[in-house]
């Protein structure tokens, strides 16, 4: 190794002359140099051949050889080690061919007889060009580990910049092929807020608040998968979460129930597609930050029921007495909260999950439709059809078909 920890720059010779390559070995000191001579080549063939089997850093070559002349030698040699550092050892008959030669990548030339000192000084500004080379390979490395490290962190800064519209869509598009994100327009901008109320004071410390929250994100970046997301906080400390592709209030209502079952949080999502393309990003971002805060002040109780829907929406049977009985109120009572806090009756919460989910059917699988009436709880394809319809605006069949709504 040299006095800076890096094994020695590797140097081929090439020459047709051995005395000449003996010539040039011997009259420089290699080691100090922090260079060895790895090889001596008496033909361009052969100095290729080494230079590559040694991955060499510097060749010093003579452009008179035979099977391979010089310049053939240096655009080879160049071609496939970019890197390397050639340098033409040449004779005075020579002197212009060697300058049509600095054409073709050549880094110095020496006319022989080589004199010591003239090649020890050319060697020593060769290995200083190859220390500062390897310098900044080293330095750009560590950055690029520094930035890989750090994309999360980058990533969280870039998506709270671009919800406050603080960039442009130049800015957008360069950042998200950056940081490895899909650099297109996303499809659904989500929020999930953990109000913490439930909790109590079981959560005594920053820390459990903070491990509760990475664990939420955990759940969702998983469930998330296989599309193209990002989550971060935002300044509130919301859990904002940008998805590629196809999302909607279903793939949130799940992830708010998983968390229920695996943590024991109740947490409120909401979701809204993002319009407007790389701009409209803010006001996706705003529109489910109020949606969140409505969610927020539902009840635990249209919670679990919304929650119970969700689980048993397959179930022909359900009704508001099934659910009313599982969470121990009067069905009455029920009906009132549920259109009290959520605008809508149940019997329209109950289809509308129902539909959402018989959409999702249509558009990933090829089952019938009186299958998929079935799987969403419709013991009637005729009555699936109607609610379907008056949902969609269209049949199932057609809808299918990707035909629209009658004018």
């Amino acid at each position: 190794m040299d006095n800076a920890g890096r094994a020695p720059w590797r140097v081929i010779i090439a020459d047709d002359e051995p005395i000449i390559r003996e010539g040039i070995r011997d009259a420089v000191d290699w080691g100090s140099l922090g260079m060895e001579v790895v090889a001596e080549a008496g033909d361009g063939e052969e100095a290729l051949e080494f230079a590559l089997a040694h991955q060499a850093n510097v060749l010093l070559a003579d452009l008179n050889m035979p099977i391979m002349n010089g310049l053939t030698l240096i655009r080879e040699v160049k071609e496939r080690l970019p890197n390397i550092r050639v340098v033409i050892v040449t004779g005075h008959d020579e002197f212009n061919y060697a300058q049509q030669a600095i054409r073709y990548g050549v880094d110095e030339y020496i006319l022989k007889p080589a004199n010591p000192d003239q090649l020890a000084e050319v060697l020593r500004k060769v290995k200083r060009e190859l220390d500062f080379a390897a310098s900044q390979e080293s330095h750009l490395v560590m950055a690029s580990r520094q930035i890989r490290k750090n994309i999360p962190l980058l990533r969280e800064r870039f998506c709270n910049e671009w919800i406050e519209e603080a960039l442009s869509e130049q800015e957008v598009v360069e950042q998200l092929r950056f940081l490895e994100l899909p650099a297109e327009v996303p499809g659904s901008f989500g929020i999930i807020r953990w109000p913490e109320v439930d909790l109590g004071q079981s959560v005594r410390s920053e820390r459990d608040r903070q491990l509760m929250l990475f664990a939420i994100e955990n759940i969702c970046s998983e469930m998330l998968v296989p599309r193209a997301h990002a989550i971060f906080r935002d300044s509130t400390g919301f859990i904002c979460v940008i998805v590629w592709g196809e999302a909607n209030e279903d793939l949130f209502a799940d992830i708010e129930g998983s968390v229920a079952r695996y943590l024991k949080l109740h947490v409120a999502t909401h979701c809204v597609p993002v319009d407007g393309g790389y701009g409209g990003l803010g006001a996706a971002y705003r529109r489910a930050r109020a949606g969140v805060y409505r969610e927020t002040t539902i009840s635990p109780l249209v919670r679990r029921a919304r929650q119970y829907l969700r689980d048993h929406y397959d179930d022909s049977e359900l009704s508001l007495e099934t659910v009313a009985n599982a969470i121990g109120v009067s069905p009455v009572y029920l009906s009132r909260l549920f259109k009290q806090e959520t605008g809508s009756t149940f019997v329209t919460q109950l289809t509308q999950i129902r539909i959402s989910k018989a959409v999702q059917l249509l558009n990933s699988t090829d089952r019938s439709i009186a299958d998929i009436a079935e799987a969403v709880g419709y013991e009637s394809q005729h009555y699936f059809s109607t609610a379907f319809k008056k949902v969609v605006g269209v049949s199932p069949n057609r809808y299918r078909r990707g035909e629209g709504a009658d004018e």
